[in-house]
C-alpha cells in the first residue's frame, strides 16, 4: 500500500469515527460494536478481548455484578478498566417486568461506583422463557414504560416484532435491540426480514442482539442497516476469542461502511465491467 492510499484510508476512517457516530439518547460513542462481559475463560481473556474491539459500551449483568467473593469488592466490574468505556447494566435473569424494575434500580449504585453518574442506561430484559430464553413482550413492555418514566434510558430487548418495535419507541426508549435469534444459539439471523422492517421502520437506533455467531452474520445486519451490534458468545465461547473480537470490530465496520456507500444496482443480466467502444478486432 503506497502511503497515498493510507493517508487515503486514514482520513476515511476518521471521518467515519467523527461524522458517523452511534447516538443512543444524549449520548455519542465511536463504536458500534457492543460487548457482553459473561463466558469467558477467565477475567484477562475478556479484558483482553474488550480491549482490541474497541467497543465503547459494554454490557453486565447487574445480579452478576452484584456477586462478590471479598466484601465490597466485584472481580467482575472491578477487573475492567472503564475510563473509557460506558456500563450497559441489564436486567438478564428477571422473568417478570415487576423483577425487572426492581433490579434496574440497582444500576444507579453500580454506575455512581464508577463514575459514570450521569449514566442512565439500562439494557431491559425480560425473560420468563428460561428454556429457549425469549423475551417477554407484554412484561417488556410493562417494564419499559415505568423505566422510561423514571427517566431511564432504555434499551429493551426482543423479539424481532415490527409492531412491539414501534409501540416501544414509541413510549420513549432509546433503541430497539431485536434478536437474530436465541441467546447464546449462534444461529444467526433467523429473523431477517423482520429486523429490515424494523430497521426501516424506526427513528431511532436498532441493535441487532443475541444469536451472531460469525463476523458474516455481523456484517449482514449492519449493511442491512443495523445501527449498532451487541454479541457475546460469539467471541467468548471462539477457539482464539481475542481473534474473534477483532475479526467482530473489522466485519461491524465494514458493514456500516458498506451500508453508507451503498451497494450497486442488482440487474437480472451479465453487464461488462469494460467498456465495450473500441475493442481491436
Amino acid at each position: 500500500m503506497t502511503s497515498k492510499s493510507i493517508q487515503i484510508l486514514e482520513k476515511l476512517q476518521y471521518y467515519s469515527k467523527k461524522h458517523d457516530p452511534l447516538i443512543i439518547g444524549n449520548n455519542t460513542f465511536n463504536s458500534r460494536l457492543m460487548l457482553g462481559t459473561g463466558k469467558y475463560k477467565n477475567l484477562k481473556e475478556a479484558q483482553e478481548s474488550i480491549n482490541i474491539s474497541e467497543a465503547s459500551i459494554v454490557t453486565v449483568a447487574i445480579r452478576r455484578a452484584q456477586y462478590t467473593k471479598e466484601k465490597g469488592k466485584s472481580n467482575l466490574i472491578d477487573g475492567i478498566n472503564w475510563k473509557n468505556l460506558w456500563l450497559l447494566p441489564n436486567t438478564a435473569g428477571c422473568e417478570t417486568a415487576e423483577e425487572a424494575i426492581r433490579i434496574a434500580a440497582i444500576s444507579e449504585e453500580i454506575n455512581k461506583k464508577l463514575g459514570q453518574n450521569n449514566n442512565r442506561f439500562i439494557k431491559l430484559e425480560v425473560i420468563s422463557d428460561p428454556y429457549n430464553l425469549l423475551p417477554d413482550p407484554i412484561g417488556t413492555l410493562k417494564a419499559a414504560e415505568y423505566l422510561v418514566n423514571k427517566n431511564f434510558t432504555v434499551l429493551p430487548y426482543i423479539n424481532a416484532d415490527p409492531i412491539l418495535a414501534k409501540q416501544l419507541e414509541e413510549i420513549g426508549c432509546a433503541t430497539i435491540m431485536p434478536l437474530g435469534s436465541p441467546i447464546g444459539s449462534g444461529q444467526g439471523l433467523k429473523n431477517l426480514h423482520n429486523i429490515q422492517i424494523i430497521i426501516n421502520n424506526s427513528k431511532i437506533p436498532v441493535i441487532v442482539d443475541a444469536g451472531i455467531g460469525t463476523t458474516s452474520e455481523a456484517n449482514k445486519a449492519m449493511e442491512l442497516g443495523a445501527s449498532a451490534i451487541l454479541l457475546n458468545t460469539a467471541i467468548a465461547k471462539s477457539r482464539n476469542p481475542r481473534l474473534m473480537s477483532l475479526a467482530m470490530k473489522l466485519s461491524v465496520e465494514a458493514g456500516r461502511n458498506c451500508y453508507l456507500a451503498g451497494r450497486m444496482q442488482q440487474i437480472s443480466h451479465g453487464r461488462p465491467s469494460s467498456p465495450i467502444q473500441g475493442i481491436i478486432k
